[in-house]
């Protein structure tokens, strides 16, 4: 990866891509010292992917490894058996300790595409998790009151609309907290939905006897449906392991107002160049210019600069130029096979409710004709396209 390479500088990793530091005086002090900081991000195992909007964060953590700091990885292995009492997050499903472990095990593998598997320190919450008892438990919901944590915006939100909260909820902060006092963390990072979050973990650390992390806070990227933030379980994401193709064409679909800050938060752009950038935009540059540009970046970063150029070809003449792929996958069928069965075992896509929702979006074809339904029969020489990238060939 690109990043790999370059040489950073204090004031390079405290403003670019950066939302919010508290406090950047005291953690620009600490990185002037010359002391090797413990940064520290909790990683979720609830999901074994990682996409581009954890790159932002990623990137940073890559940047205090080029700086000689101790990034330390804590694997959310005992919160995530928990999982999310209510039932009412997609985000926070209760898994297997065997579960925990698969996902976390490619989860790292993907980690180690952006960070220096070398330079980084790994550990799990079970490590003292593992030894807490009821009495510990008591002792560290002790030291925070309800009416603080019914300060956290989410928690505000649903309790004056009346929808439930479990004490399990309430914890979350607590153990999160707790993670930043069992390794001495000197920096927390992660995304501003964690604010509260790091905020109790600065708190505890204090009342603990050790000095308070700094918090290190980067933007939330919105996904490609240019709403909500980019999440696996929301479909809207861009994942790292994904064929070039597939990146490149994803990239270009994310909304024109979000292509500078993904300029800002995923490439090394110089900041000289991005204000240019910034500059052509106001003057009726064509956003896919510049979007092209950050596409080629991210591939480049993940893969290669040929991937890129290749990924790029690709994306010209299958969208732009609207013809089909040279090489097209293909797939055998009797005359008798229903559309959904060639989907689903040929991984063309994910579920049967992603087939249903692109069928209602007219985004799947079959010899240039969109389809409103999937139990139609597929004859031998078709084309199938779902999407804007995905093609497949009947033989």
């Amino acid at each position: 990866m690109a990043v790999q390479d370059k040489k950073y500088t204090i004031d390079y990793v405290l403003k670019r891509g950066v939302a919010e530091i508290i406090s950047e005086g005291e953690l620009r002090k600490l990185l002037q010292s010359g002391k090797k900081l413990r940064i520290k991000e909790g990683l979720d195992p609830s999901s074994p992917d990682i996409h581009v909007g954890h790159m932002v964060t990623l990137r940073k953590m890559r940047q205090f490894q080029e700086l000689g700091h101790q990034i330390v990885i804590i694997v959310g292995d005992w919160t995530a058996q928990i999982g999310d009492p209510s039932g009412s997050s997609v985000t926070r499903p209760m898994l297997t300790a065997e579960q925990v472990k698969e996902n976390a095990e490619t989860y790292l593998n993907q980690f180690y595409k952006i960070v220096d598997k070398d330079k980084t320190e790994l550990r799990f919450q079970s490590e003292w998790f593992g030894k807490f008892n009821l009495t510990d438990v008591v002792r560290l919901t002790s030291k925070f009151t309800v009416a603080q944590f019914l300060a956290r915006d989410d928690f505000n939100k649903r309790f004056n609309e009346q929808k439930p909260i479990a004490i399990t909820e309430l914890l979350y902060p607590l153990l999160q907290a707790y993670d930043s006092v069992a390794i001495k963390a000197d920096v927390e990072l992660g995304g501003t939905d964690q604010k509260f979050n790091f905020l109790v973990g600065r708190e505890l650390q204090a009342m603990m006897g050790q000095p308070p992390q700094q918090i290190f806070m980067v933007p939330l990227l919105v996904g490609t449906d240019g709403v909500q933030k980019m999440s696996k379980s929301l479909g809207n994401y861009i994942g790292i392991t994904e064929p070039p193709e597939d990146i490149y064409g994803k990239t270009m679909s994310i909304k024109d107002e979000f292509t500078i800050l993904y300029l800002e938060t995923l490439t090394d752009i110089p900041d000289a160049e991005l204000a240019d950038f910034k500059k052509q935009l106001a003057n009726g540059t064509n956003p896919m210019t510049l979007k092209k540009r950050l596409a080629k970046e991210i591939v480049t970063q993940l893969y290669s600069a040929k991937d890129a150029r290749a990924a790029e070809e690709h994306f010209e003449k299958t969208v732009q130029k609207k013809e089909v792929p040279d090489n097209i996958r293909e797939y055998h069928v009797d005359g008798k096979t229903a559309l959904l069965v060639i989907l689903a075992q040929s991984r063309l896509v994910s579920s049967n409710s992603e087939v249903a929702r692109l069928i209602k979006q007219g985004a799947i074809s079959i010899n240039g004709e969109k389809i409103s339904t999937a139990s139609v029969i597929v004859p031998k020489n078709a084309v199938i396209k779902v999407g804007k990238r995905r093609y497949l060939k009947t033989v």
